[in-house]
């Protein structure tokens, strides 16, 4: 059995938890502010690397500890679900993408929005409509949207399976997809969300024409 860290993981979620309320984006900036104000609450305080080692070391445990304050608000209980993505450009010039960083793992992906191609990442998240983080991923712009929400249910499969009767809204990007992967993968916000679109289709379908009075008439957004 090892020594013991100088630094315990109760301290170590605390103080990244007082980081995030308190605005700090720099490591370096927080621990200043941190031996000057804090040091009677934490009687140990580690330099910027062993601080970034061990935030690296412990995303498990902050995911865990994120996932269990939230469970425990009534926010995270709604039946519905939203997911959308975004993107993150990592640089725009030709050179400053092949000399960034992240170079073989952001990648050249199309922005419909935009109507534009750009190079980085993509970011996914799931929430309900009060804006409560349910699951978020970062991944390549070139993997396509469907497949990136597909792993995210199988990553978090008990979240998805410990709900009931969950409806996962999203635009028409993500549906075929799920709607032909939901019975192999038996996921329930799956198999609700393709219950929902063959039902949306359904009641287009059933829909009435236009009224007789408006036959033959021009849109109002036509052309004249």
């Amino acid at each position: 059995m090892g020594t013991p860290p100088l630094l315990s993981d109760s301290e170590l979620v605390c103080l990244a938890v007082a980081q995030a309320l308190l605005g700090y984006h720099s490591e370096a900036r927080w621990l200043r502010y941190a031996n000057k104000h804090l040091s009677d609450m934490f009687p140990y305080l580690p330099q910027r690397p062993g601080y970034n080692k061990r935030l690296r070391s412990s995303l498990p445990l902050l995911k865990r500890v994120i996932r269990e304050l939230a469970m425990d608000s009534d926010f995270w209980f709604d039946n519905h679900w939203i997911v959308d993505s975004t993107p993150v450009p990592c640089g725009m010039s030709r050179r400053t993408v092949l000399r960034s960083n992240l170079a073989g793992w952001a990648q050249y992906g199309y922005c419909a929005s935009h109507s534009r191609f750009f190079s980085g990442l993509r970011l996914y998240l799931v929430c309900t409509p009060t804006g409560m983080p349910i699951m978020w991923a970062l991944a390549s712009a070139k993997i396509g949207e469907r497949e990136v929400l597909s792993a995210m249910l199988e990553v978090d499969a008990g979240v998805v399976a410990a709900r009931e009767g969950i409806l996962l809204i999203s635009d028409n990007g993500f549906a075929s997809k799920l709607r032909a992967g939901a019975s192999r993968s038996g996921h329930r916000a799956a198999a609700a969300f393709a219950q929902a679109r063959e039902g949306a289709v359904r009641r287009t379908d059933a829909q009435e024409g236009p009224p007789a009075d408006r036959v033959g008439q021009r849109h109002p957004q036509g052309a004249t």
